[in-house]
């Protein structure tokens, strides 16, 4: 069975960081993403990684202050926020780029105060 499980969300003020993780079982993947989901909006791209090789891609909104990265032998994969600003505020999930339905879970809530 695949499952993707995110931790690491909380709440936090304007400016500072989290963490968030993601671990992976079931199966490999060649590429896996963050995505975010805001209140009233739609789900979007965050970042994501090509696990072999280690190229990443970030979404303007985020680039230069998001990190994303992976340790293979563990399955798992990070999103380091810094700066965080009130407009991060979502649930964050991982899944694979593009995205598979059946692959969503639960998320992890990011919740950035002014």
């Amino acid at each position: 069975q695949v499952q993707l499980v995110e931790s690491g969300g909380g709440l936090v003020q304007a400016g500072g960081s989290l963490r968030l993780s993601c671990v992976v079982s079931g199966r490999t993947f060649s590429t896996l993403a963050w995505f975010r989901q805001a209140p009233g909006k739609e789900r979007e791209f965050v970042a994501g990684i090509m696990w072999r090789s280690g190229s990443i891609y970030y979404g303007a909104p985020v680039k230069g202050r998001f990190t994303i990265s992976r340790v293979d032998g563990a399955n798992t994969m990070y999103l380091q926020m810094n700066s965080l600003k009130p407009e991060d505020t979502a649930i964050y999930y991982c899944n694979t780029d593009p995205p598979v339905n059946s692959y969503w879970g639960q998320g992890t809530q990011v919740t950035v105060s002014s």
